[in-house]
């Protein structure tokens, strides 16, 4: 199943894609509103939504809904660094002997097709295709032969970064949280579609430029594993987004640098999930105090 946050109307909801269409979940009183409400209903959501797709439900064209990012504001968003060996050889750090997370801020989250803004006060944004996961049940200490069941589904990530900012604090938090710096999307396909995570063809091109090629088999630490390891110190909850790492190809180790400019269109493509695309424009010129 693909599922999706979908705003029609100026009314945002939960769906899932069939085709070129979104199955409606509008009147459906079993299904939330919210992904992290719809992942928390567990199996009982998963069946109300399979009745609608089997239903002669009302369904909407791909092209007349917004796709959100399908956890629009994940109460965890973490990403782990220097998870594949070549991207490792091009920064020249060494092999990490345990995971290294960083947390992106869920104030970054954007969904397919919205744009990312290169900030006014850097021209360093760069681009890492992702696999990401998204946790489906409430766990701790989890061990790695059981990981797999606290998996919802799986998405595509471009953790954007902002390099300078991103090397001004040992913890990179600020420099991978600008708003519009975590486009997921463009849906989160349940775990039981992909029958194997760490077997998918993942590349990433910045309008025609390939810029990587790689396989999820690369990654030197596997989801599962990534669950057990996170799960002994925090709690992970429905809707916790965890972004696997990229590869190499990265705009920052280009020569010269491949950093994004506005007027390009970054789009990342996973076997079996799809494609992820979102074009790069200059932050705009708004001053806000709510």
């Amino acid at each position: 199943m693909k599922l999706v946050t979908f705003t029609h109307n100026q009314q945002s909801r939960v769906g899932a894609v069939v085709g070129d269409t979104v199955v409606d979940s509008q009147g459906c009183p079993d299904i939330p509103t919210t992904m992290i409400g719809f992942l928390k209903a567990g199996h009982a959501a998963l069946t109300a939504m399979q009745r609608q797709i089997n239903s002669i439900s009302p369904r909407l064209g791909l092209h007349e809904v917004k796709l959100e990012a399908p956890v629009p504001r994940p109460g965890k968003y973490m990403g782990i660094s220097l998870n594949y060996a070549d991207h490792i050889a091009e920064t020249g750090r060494d092999k990490p002997e345990y995971p290294s997370f960083f947390t992106k801020q869920s104030s970054c989250v954007i969904g397919h097709g919205s744009a990312i803004h290169r900030p006014r006060v850097s021209d360093k944004l760069d681009y890492e295709g992702e696999l990401a996961f998204v946790i489906g049940k409430q766990c701790r200490h989890v061990p790695v032969t059981e990981a797999h069941q606290a998996i919802a589904g799986f998405t595509i990530a471009n953790d954007v970064s902002v390099r300078d900012w991103q090397m001004r604090s040992p913890t990179m938090t600020i420099g991978k949280s600008f708003d519009t710096c975590g486009p997921l999307g463009p849906w989160l396909v349940t775990a039981d579609e992909i029958s194997d995570p760490h077997q998918l063809a993942i590349k990433t091109w910045v309008d025609d430029d390939l810029r990587q090629q790689a396989n999820t088999r690369q990654m030197i630490f596997n989801c599962y594993e990534m669950v057990a390891y996170l799960s002994q110190a925090m709690t992970l909850e429905p809707g916790d987004v965890i972004a696997t790492g990229t590869p190499a190809g990265v705009g920052v180790k280009m020569q010269p640098r491949g950093y994004l400019r506005p007027g390009q269109t970054v789009r990342i493509e996973i076997e079996g999930i799809g494609q992820l695309s979102n074009p790069v424009i200059d932050e705009p010129m708004v001053h806000n105090l709510y």
